[in-house]
């Protein structure tokens, strides 16, 4: 109990540093740091499928592309963030009525089931669980995996007709 009270201390202290840091790379640095710490208090809570996927895909995944992301800009002054935000805005205004109307049909359409409390370890199976239980989350990680894709792709389109 002691050790998971100093881990949830550590792991505050880290957010801490990572919202509070000027850098963004240092900022970076203490979000890995809090996954990790995240992961061991995953691993001492019994969770360790969902400490794996913290520890592979926050603490290495994410990290790796915040650090490439903060290695590949530039800063830009205050003027070209106006009219890079004015030409977005006329290009891409249509985005979030699409998003919301996805939402919407998705809210409709898709039947969540009940939750069951006494479930037999036949039915507790990884796939079971995340493909049968667990479809709602997983359609909203597709949905914001795809929209990481998107805003990448509308990043580096962004800056390849730039160079031109």
């Amino acid at each position: 109990m002691t050790l998971i009270l100093i881990l949830l201390i550590a792991l505050i202290a880290s957010a801490l540093w990572a919202i509070l840091t000027r850098s963004l790379l240092m900022s970076a640095v203490g979000l890995a740091v809090a996954s990790i710490i995240l992961t061991a208090l995953l691993f001492l809570l019994d969770a360790p499928l969902a400490a794996v996927f913290e520890l592979s895909v926050c603490a290495g995944l994410i990290t790796v592309i915040f650090v490439s992301t903060i290695s590949l800009t530039k800063p830009i002054t205050r003027d070209e963030l106006k009219q890079q935000t004015k030409n977005r805005i006329k290009r891409y205004w249509y985005l979030p009525v699409i998003v919301v109307a996805l939402f919407i049909i998705l809210g409709y359409n898709l039947a969540v089931p009940e939750p069951k409390f006494f479930a037999s370890y036949a039915e507790l199976d990884v796939r079971n669980v995340i493909w049968k239980l667990r479809q709602t989350d997983m359609l909203g990680q597709i949905i914001l995996i795809l929209t990481g894709v998107f805003g990448v792709v509308v990043l580096f389109k962004e800056g390849f007709n730039n160079d031109k």
